[in-house]
């Protein structure tokens, strides 16, 4: 666990000790519940914002599974990352409404604007950029999602104004 996680994708690291105390605490809590892989790390990755490698081994020793099934948990449910993320995570929708109607060219600009590709973050953590296959919004196609907030009939001429206002609303809070 010697990566430098931040708290919540915030820019203050947490110190190994208590990326450790933090991590024992969920996994005392889940590691003897059925079921308890997925929420253990669903809350590990909430609170240290990825899933590092030693995050994930001390998760497979914990539950007594093998690296290689956690890793692949991880690695199936497109949720889950290993590599630090965005404050905002950027999601365009790809499923066939979004993608008729303009969705493909939604994600260009959205790359052109970030100046990243899909999977990558920007060097100030302060976007990462996914796709999506469907969000249940096809009557309101393209459709893109930053964080729980849904921005529906998104022309690519106006992404950058949408990046631009929670680029400040971060500065805001800055202040």
């Amino acid at each position: 666990m010697a990566e430098n996680a931040t708290c919540c994708a915030c820019s203050e690291p947490l110190s190994e000790e208590v990326m450790a105390l933090q991590l024992e605490e969920i996994l005392e809590e889940y590691r003897d519940k059925p079921g308890g892989l997925i929420p253990a790390l669903q809350i590990a990755q909430g609170r240290f914002g990825y899933l590092s490698e030693g995050v994930l081994k001390k998760i497979s020793t914990s539950f007594n599974k093998p690296y290689s099934e956690v890793a692949g948990v991880v690695s199936f449910y497109s949720f889950f990352s290993t590599v630090p993320r965005g404050k905002y995570v950027v999601r365009a929708c790809l499923g066939t409404a979004c993608y008729v109607r303009g969705g493909k060219e939604v994600l260009s600009a959205l790359k052109k604007q970030l100046g990243i590709d899909v999977g990558e973050t920007t060097e100030d953590r302060l976007f990462s950029l996914d796709v999506g296959r469907c969000f249940g919004a096809c009557g309101l196609a393209p459709v893109l999602m930053v964080n729980d907030d849904v921005h529906q009939r998104v022309k690519p001429s106006k992404v950058g104004e949408l990046l631009k206002a929670y680029a400040a609303a971060e500065e805001g809070a800055a202040q």
